[in-house]
């Protein structure tokens, strides 16, 4: 995507963002910035071009209609937890199932890395928003990449471009997430959280929770730190609402471990005799929950993606026919 973006020549309201993008982009030595505005135009755009680079595969227009196929590089197909670091200031506040290492050691190793490795790409902005708009649980994250595939999942994943912009507004925090694919080498690839500087960096991969950094980075990662600070949760948890005949609602928040079928129970169907009756479930989320009391003491939640996105082993017909009818949907 050639040229330059309609916004970087305009003003930016919210000057601490635009000086962020200005040193991503000097450091990174990116042949140019796209602000992405999360418009279908933009996204038709994009998946055409990825297209015609052989990043993605356009399915059968009539079975599976706007879907794509994507291959990932034969060396990067999974999250990776020894690459994946929180960088505390203390081991003790990385937790005791983190891989820690000191920011400024972290620094050392993984700022060199970004420098001037968007040579000949485009650096691609993303405003994106994290939970309902106008929700005071809500939270704002700026994720700065090389990968329009990135770009393309993380407009699944979150409510992306202007409504974030709106939702930050001129003096708003936000969330930083810097990503390169780099050169995708396995002993460059790194990971890592900043929690004192509300900061992800992640390099050298292209994959899923690697990349899209509202995912597990932000969302749990990062966001468990300033829900600590801040007095809230948040949790791998899934939400549904369950309906009785009586129109009576109930929230139901889970927690399982991995593989233990979050998405199954978030999914769930009644049986046809059960729906007769009138029963109803929706599905809240199936992944991450943000919980926090409320001034009537009635504790809230809301789920802060907005699509679907995981692996998906075993899965079938028989095994969870809700989510395939999902992806039919």
């Amino acid at each position: 995507m050639a040229g330059k973006h309609r916004r970087e020549t305009e003003s930016m309201a919210n000057q601490e963002l635009q000086q962020w993008v200005d040193e991503v982009s000097a450091c990174t030595g990116a042949d140019s910035v796209y602000w992405c505005d999360g418009s279908e135009e933009e996204i038709e755009r994009l998946n055409q071009m990825m297209v015609e680079d052989g990043t993605l595969v356009r399915l059968d227009p009539e079975k599976h209609p706007n879907s794509f196929y994507a291959r990932s590089d034969v060396n990067d197909v999974a999250r990776v937890e020894d690459r994946t670091f929180i960088c505390a200031a203390t081991l003790d506040d990385a937790g005791p199932t983190n891989n820690w290492m000191a920011p400024d050691q972290m620094h050392a190793v993984i700022d060199p890395l970004f420098e001037g490795c968007m040579q000949g790409r485009t650096m691609y902005v993303i405003p994106y928003l994290m939970g309902p708009p106008g929700s005071p649980m809500a939270k704002v994250g700026i994720e700065i990449t090389d990968s329009p595939y990135v770009v393309a999942n993380m407009r699944i994943m979150t409510r992306m471009g202007q409504v974030a912009l709106d939702e930050l507004g001129d003096e708003g925090d936000f969330g930083k997430g810097l990503h390169s694919t780099g050169n995708l080498d396995p002993e460059q690839r790194y990971i890592c959280h900043f929690p004192d500087e509300n900061l992800i960096m992640s390099f050298s991969s292209n994959y899923g929770g690697n990349a899209l950094l509202g995912k597990k980075c932000f969302a749990l990662r990062l966001a468990s730190v300033l829900a600590n600070r801040e007095g809230w949760l948040a949790e791998h948890m899934l939400i549904l609402g369950l309906t009785d005949p009586e129109g009576n609602k109930t929230y139901v928040a889970a927690a399982f471990p991995s593989a233990c079928g979050k998405t199954n129970l978030a999914m769930l169907v009644p049986p046809e005799s059960f729906t007769a009756a009138g029963w109803r479930v929706e599905t809240i989320g199936d992944d991450i929950a943000w919980l926090k009391f409320g001034d009537d003491g009635r504790l809230y939640a809301i789920n802060p993606e907005f699509g679907f996105f995981g692996v998906a082993p075993g899965t079938s017909q028989e095994t969870n026919p809700n989510a395939l009818a999902s992806c039919r949907a």
